[in-house]
């Protein structure tokens, strides 16, 4: 029975700092379960602004002739950020829910995203096919500088 009672105090002990450090979060910091701070209202309209400024670069270095402007617009429209709190819920409606309504939500909205992910792979190997080569060096290169550059903001390693 003794060799229980450690991991035991442990787990009760780290479940109880995590509910009271959550508990304490000020309005700001709630973004994550569905509450909309101002400083996460901020920092969606400065990723929209990045977005649009990345999307604009790159439309300016791969020099499309007329012919692709279609193309590019059919891009950029996939492209677009999905309306935030589209699939977030307030946290006391997911409390409600017993614990396999809330995996069935999470399981739609991981079903969604993987759909949105399809719609943006679909529209980009599309624009990608009606690019010359050169268009498509500097697409892979500027692409490929955007990701590990998204990545390395989010914390991940190469």
């Amino acid at each position: 029975m003794k060799v229980w009672r450690t991991p035991l105090i442990t787990l009760g002990l780290l479940t109880a700092l995590g509910t009271t450090a959550f508990a304490h979060m000020g309005p700001d910091m709630q973004s994550r379960h569905g509450q909309q701070g101002p400083r996460t209202e901020k920092m969606h309209e400065f990723m929209a602004e990045r977005h649009q400024k990345q999307l604009g670069e790159l439309k300016a270095k791969l020099q499309l002739d007329p012919g692709q402007e279609n193309a590019w617009k059919g891009f950029v429209e996939v492209m677009q950020p999905p309306a935030r709190g589209k699939a977030q819920t307030d946290r006391s409606a997911l409390e409600k829910l017993t614990a396999p309504e809330r995996i069935d939500q999470m399981m739609a909205w991981h079903a969604e995203r993987e759909t949105d992910m399809k719609k943006r792979g679909e529209a980009t190997k599309v624009f990608y096919a009606g690019l010359n080569a050169d268009q498509k060096k500097t697409f892979d290169a500027e692409t490929a500088r955007i990701m590990t550059g998204h990545r390395r903001q989010h914390g991940h390693r190469h």
